[in-house]
């Protein structure tokens, strides 16, 4: 009997140990996911996972993120994990097998990445995970919402992760495991529509009704409302909290709700890009917190549908005081349309479940909670079933459009400030007649350039960024990468615009953080008495040229290694210096101060000869329209008042203005406009003199 039972386990151990097994070094890695896992099976050829044993028991698959999505990250390349999840739809781990992010591979290091993506162990799909994008977002545990530490600095690179993460586990918890399969997918029918009044709404189905007792708070916490320092007894007759549901992207709910007009603006706003849920509550204790912020996710309410977290985000359309347009409507204490969707998207014609999580301080350190689920269901003549699974990632809001809405004051500011500096180019030729107008401006412009646009909002451009447009239009372009980084997309349009209108001074003058931290040191450098050096004019024009080799081997390695091409992109001091502050292994730190010392002596030493960013925008700033610097006939013959001025030597010994080298500071237009400075104006001047007094004694001598 011993013998048949030994021969059975070996027969069975036998017949995992014929499976095929994936390549060891993938092996190792999945090993990590799963520590008690005994068998490891190649990749499922009908699906792109690696079933997961303990002897006999399925422990759950791993899978590479990019079989399923291939979200671009900030370098424009995906960024490729391997993921472990359980069969209960928990994450066993994520391993980051390849990437690009130059902020890790070159800046920060791996220890932040790693910290960030071991944040998911243990971690399940029926939670709804967020990621602080700063440490200024707001934060609440409650519910289902798990607030993940995001990266400083890297903000785009773990929102990408984890969309990624969360998009492809929920592919393959639909696909592979039990309770998570999707329902027949439905959608509102467009053509249903009859007017109703609040009530005749609510005895059809349209819109679901939940009340919470007071009695059942009560006997949920264990105490009565009057020991909670809060006023949190209803009135006689009045429920604790009353909430109401409404599916608003149903005409039939919709319009009866919101009236035609309103409702109107409503689908041209929405424009078919998500799905919306009108919450409304009234009571002592209403859906959302006195607290809460607009725009962001409620605390007190969640949504869950086959074992799914729905995100909820307020769309903050309503109007103050706006009101229910149905006959009937009772008056309500909050009311909010709320975005639903998110990764695991949202099937309305199916059941869902919405929970309300009550939170009761007894003081300002200890709080009873209690959560009650209210099943929701709508009537099912609202929908219509849809032939095609819809794509997962339809109707849902961007990675980037909540990068912007986050980060609004900032492109506000920023979006402001370049009007302002298009403004004052624009009118440069009555504005340089004001010599003290035009420093004072300047001088305040780059400090803002420096500590706003370079350390705090982090907009410095980079040859990487050239990279990434290349790559892109190689591989396929989507406007989506660029646009994951607001401040550096709209300085990038910007530029590129201008570099056809004035060249590429307007950026390298005014705009980089790493030229206008130069520029305050060369001034320094000056107050302290340090010898200014001027590269001798047949050096010089060779010097500049370096740049552009420079430039070319970058992107030309970018096509070969884009690896090797964001190491040797280290040529800029960018990074160190502006991305972290000078915090970082003490070779880049040397080298980044090596070149601020350097332009101590030699006046924007690293701007002028050795910078690819500026080589590639002096290529395309050639094909400007103008050429805005005016120049007069005794320029270069004889004076050479301007050339003797130009920190930078953009001005060539006939008077001629090197556009590719000018930054645009302005100065020799000031000069050109002073009567005192200009020698053009002084001779000119001298001239009406003379002829003045010489009419002067004609006319005496008459």
């Amino acid at each position: 009997m011993v013998g048949r039972v030994l021969l059975m386990i070996l027969l069975v151990l036998s017949s995992h140990s014929h499976a095929t097994e994936p390549p060891e070094e993938t092996r190792a890695v999945i090993q990590d996911l799963f520590p008690s896992a005994t068998v490891i099976e190649d990749k499922l050829p009908d699906f792109p996972v690696y079933p997961v044993y303990q002897l006999q028991e399925l422990l759950g698959y791993a899978y590479v993120s990019t079989d399923f999505v291939k979200l671009q990250g900030f370098a424009g390349k995906p960024i490729t994990m391997m993921i472990g999840l359980d069969t209960k739809g928990r994450f066993t781990g994520v391993k980051v097998l390849h990437h690009h992010e130059p902020v890790f591979l070159h800046g920060l290091g791996e220890g932040p990445l790693t910290e960030f993506v071991d944040q998911y162990e243990g971690r399940s799909l029926t939670e709804q995970i967020i990621v602080q994008a700063s440490s200024r977002s707001a934060r609440n545990n409650s519910g289902n919402q798990v607030y993940f530490d995001g990266v400083s600095k890297a903000t785009v690179s773990v929102l990408i992760i984890n969309d990624s993460v969360l998009s492809s586990a929920l592919q393959v918890a639909r696909k592979k495991l039990e309770g998570f399969a999707q329902a027949t997918p439905t959608r509102a029918r467009q053509d249903f529509y009859e007017p109703l009044t609040w009530q005749q709404m609510l005895d059809r189905g349209y819109i679901h009704k939940a009340t919470l007792s007071a009695e059942a708070v009560e006997a949920e916490v264990g105490r009565s409302l009057s020991d909670y320092p809060m006023d949190l007894e209803p009135v006689p007759g009045e429920p604790f909290s009353e909430v109401y549901y409404a599916y608003m992207n149903s005409p039939m709910v919709g319009r009866n709700l919101l009236g035609d007009q309103a409702y109107k603006a409503f689908r041209q706003r929405l424009a078919d890009q998500g799905k919306v849920m009108l919450v409304l509550s009234r009571g002592v204790y209403p859906h959302i917190s006195p607290d809460f912020v607009p725009g962001s996710t409620p605390s007190r309410i969640g949504l869950n549908q086959g074992q799914l977290a729905i995100e909820m985000r307020d769309l903050n359309w309503l109007e103050p005081g706006q009101t229910i347009a149905a006959q009937g409507a009772p008056a309500m204490d909050a009311m909010n349309l709320f975005r639903i969707g998110g990764n695991a998207g949202f099937n309305p014609g199916a059941e869902s479940g919405f929970h309300l999580d009550v939170s009761l301080p007894r003081n300002h350190l200890v709080s009873d909670n209690a959560r009650f689920t209210m099943p929701v269901t709508f009537a099912g003549e609202l929908f219509e079933t849809v032939e095609l699974e819809p794509d997962p990632q339809q109707g849902r809001e961007p990675v980037w459009v909540g990068l912007w809405k986050e980060r609004w004051w900032q492109i506000s500011l920023l979006v402001t400030s370049l009007a302002l500096l298009t403004v004052f180019f624009a009118r440069q030729k009555t504005l340089t007649r004001y010599p003290k107008l035009v420093h004072r401006f300047r001088w305040g412009f780059l400090f803002f350039t420096l500590f706003f646009i370079g350390f705090y909002a982090q907009g410095q451009l980079s040859v990487v960024n050239i990279y990434t447009l290349f790559l892109a239009l190689w591989d396929g372009f989507s406007l989506n990468v660029f646009l994951l980084d607001p401040i550096i997309f709209i300085l990038w349009t910007y530029t590129f615009v201008t570099l056809f209108i004035w060249g590429r001074g307007l950026f390298c003058g005014w705009l980089c953080p790493f030229g206008a931290l130069q520029e305050m040191l060369s001034w320094l450098g000056q107050k302290l008495g340090l010898r200014q050096v001027r590269v001798p004019e047949q050096w010089h024009r060779r010097l500049i040229l370096l740049k552009y080799p420079i430039l070319l081997i970058l992107v030309g390695t970018a096509f070969h290694s884009l690896t090797l091409a964001e190491q040797l992109a280290e040529v800029e001091p960018f990074k160190t210096s502006i991305t972290l502050y000078f915090v970082r292994y003490w070779p880049f730190v040397v080298y980044a101060l090596a070149l601020l010392a350097i332009g101590m002596f030699i006046h924007k030493f690293y701007c002028r000869y050795l910078c690819p960013l500026g080589a590639g925008l002096a290529v395309l700033g050639r094909f400007r329209l103008f050429s805005w610097l005016e120049r007069v006939k005794r320029c270069g013959q004889p004076c050479q008042h301007c050339k003797n001025e130009c920190g930078i030597n953009a001005i060539r010994k006939d008077g001629r203005v090197d556009y590719d080298e000018c930054i645009q500071c302005l100065e020799c237009v000031v000069i050109l406009r002073d009567q005192n400075q200009c020698v053009d104006a002084i001779v000119r001047n001298k001239q009406r003199q003379k002829q003045a007094r010489i009419l002067a004694t004609d006319a005496v001598g008459a």
